[in-house]
């Protein structure tokens, strides 16, 4: 199974690495909710309909499903070898 968690240890770096790379080129959330709780300001903009389709929405996505990969990998690692006792 040596080959397996090698495998698996340089995937879950290439991984960790995109993870990383999509984390930081992410723009930061605003707290607008409280000015716009203040002044009424609505969220039935143009932008906030096609909210799905945009780049942060996209990075926000991938970077969710590289999440989940990442676990995946992890716990794939960690339980295989424990298995093939």
């Amino acid at each position: 199974m040596e080959l397996l968690e090698k495998i698996g240890g340089v995937v879950l770096i290439i991984v960790s690495v995109l993870l990383i790379i999509l984390c930081l080129s992410q723009e930061q959330k605003s707290q607008d909710s409280m000015s716009a709780a203040l002044t009424g300001a609505s969220t039935d903009s143009f932008y906030g309909k096609n909210e799905g389709r945009t780049k942060e929405a996209i990075l926000s996505k991938i970077t969710r499903t590289l999440g989940i990969i990442m676990f995946a990998i992890v716990l794939a690692i960690n339980i295989i070898p424990v298995l093939s006792k």
